[in-house]
């Protein structure tokens, strides 16, 4: 009887294993609850295949005594088709760099700046990847680099708390560029600890300032009080960042998920006082923004996940979107496209199971109509959901990516400025 149990356990583990991987390539769903299982298998499948080879592999082995000759055959055989699969994976994760470099091409031109020495101060070395990405990395990178911790910068406690991540050797006069990291979590959880390492850690060793935020989170806060915070949080940063080392003169945005949606509108909305209540004068402008598998428009006339609009009418805004529309639309930041819309840069995984690609594909396109600034849009072939999250290959070369437009944006600032004096 044991030995039946263990034979139909590795067969059907070995089926599983199989079907994470087909699920790596081609989400088996995007739609319900079982979409979230599809999201979580898939980014194990695409960013970290390797390692699911060398568990795979250690947890057959361990079976395989027990195994009939004929079973053990079949659960190798299955096995060996899922692994060479996830090879597939690592390759595409590996040369993720070229989708990249092509978006950048593409709308930067191929000569733009790549090399930011000359730019700003910079105490890390000058290899193209800073440090060797990887997963145990990741686990200490916070501990490397967030030299400041839990800074008060409103009034509602541990949920209005930033962290500044910058290299030890960079001076306190340093005036290095600053980047801003909005977390994501369906605007109902999330913190500013274990999102975006992989980047703030890359522009970290390059000598930029990073500044990580929480914010207010539903249900307990209501729409807009998530944006209030960012923009709140983006205020103390122009007024208190020269103190550690950044120029508060030269601040980006970034994030990811509901992250990339704040990171959007905050971009879009500078000086609204809508979404500054109390500091209405501050300058929240910021000289770039760069959001990952954001969601750029709740109206519904682009695709929404399917669970997505019941939550946000029970416990973000509160408010239905038949009717309320009016919330739905001023949320979305594509209420707010402008010719003077800042530089952005929009990043989005094509096998996305919780934001459809088509957000980041439609906003991008009408961004890239109306604005006068430049609009890069790369989207990553069999790229899930927070692809950015694990120190994977495909996260290494997103955080030289999105180095390499921050630098020519800078560049080009710096030469308007050299310009007009």
């Amino acid at each position: 009887m044991r030995s039946a149990m263990t034979r139909l356990l590795a067969v059907l583990g070995s089926l599983a294993g199989l079907a994470t991987t087909i699920n790596g390539y081609r989400p088996l769903t995007k739609r319900g609850y079982p979409s979230l299982y599809a999201f979580a298998f898939g980014l194990f499948a695409s960013e970290l295949p390797l390692q699911l080879i060398a568990g795979q592999s250690a947890a057959l082995a361990a079976l395989s005594r027990w195994l009939s000759p004929q079973a053990r055959r079949a659960g190798w055989l299955l096995s060996a088709i899922s692994w060479l699969g996830l090879l597939g994976l690592n390759h595409a994760g590996r040369t993720s760099n070229r989708p990249l470099t092509e978006a950048l091409d593409a709308e930067l031109g191929a000569t733009r700046r790549t090399d930011s020495s000359g730019l700003w101060k910079r105490p890390g070395p000058d290899a193209e990847i800073a440090k060797a990405p990887g997963v145990a990395r990741m686990m200490r990178v916070y501990r490397d680099y967030a030299t400041d911790s839990d800074i008060p910068y409103g009034e509602y406690g541990g949920r209005n708390t930033l962290d500044i991540w910058r290299h030890r050797d960079l001076p306190r006069d340093g005036r290095a560029p600053v980047l801003l990291q909005v977390p994501g979590g369906a605007w109902m959880v999330g913190s500013k600890r274990g999102q975006a390492h992989p980047l703030m850690a890359h522009l970290v060793e390059r000598g930029w300032v990073c500044v990580s935020i929480n914010y207010r989170l539903s249900p307990r806060s209501t729409w807009p009080d998530h944006i209030i915070d960012v923009k709140r949080a983006l205020a103390w940063t122009k007024a208190h960042i020269a103190d550690y080392g950044g120029d508060p003169d030269w601040v980006a945005v970034t994030g990811g998920s509901a992250g990339g949606h704040l990171c959007a509108l905050t971009a879009l909305t500078a000086h609204d006082p809508r979404f500054q209540p109390g500091f209405a004068d501050a300058d929240t402008s910021v000289r770039a923004a760069v959001p990952f598998y954001g969601i750029y428009d709740f109206t519904g006339e682009t695709g929404l996940h399917p669970l997505l609009t019941p939550a946000l009418g029970a416990y973000v805004f509160k408010q239905s979107r038949r009717r309320f529309p009016d919330t739905y639309r001023d949320a979305s930041p594509t209420s707010y496209i402008c010719a003077d819309a800042p530089p952005f840069f929009v990043l989005h995984g094509r096998n996305d199971s919780l934001v459809p690609v088509e957000q980041g594909r439609a906003f991008s396109t009408r961004l890239r109509e109306a604005s006068s600034n430049p609009v890069v849009y790369a989207e990553l072939p069999l790229a899930q959901h927070a692809f950015d999250i694990f120190g994977s290959p495909r996260a290494a070369h997103t955080a030289v990516a999105v180095e390499q437009f921050l630098t020519e944006i800078y560049d080009r600032h710096s030469q308007h400025v050299i310009t007009s004096r």
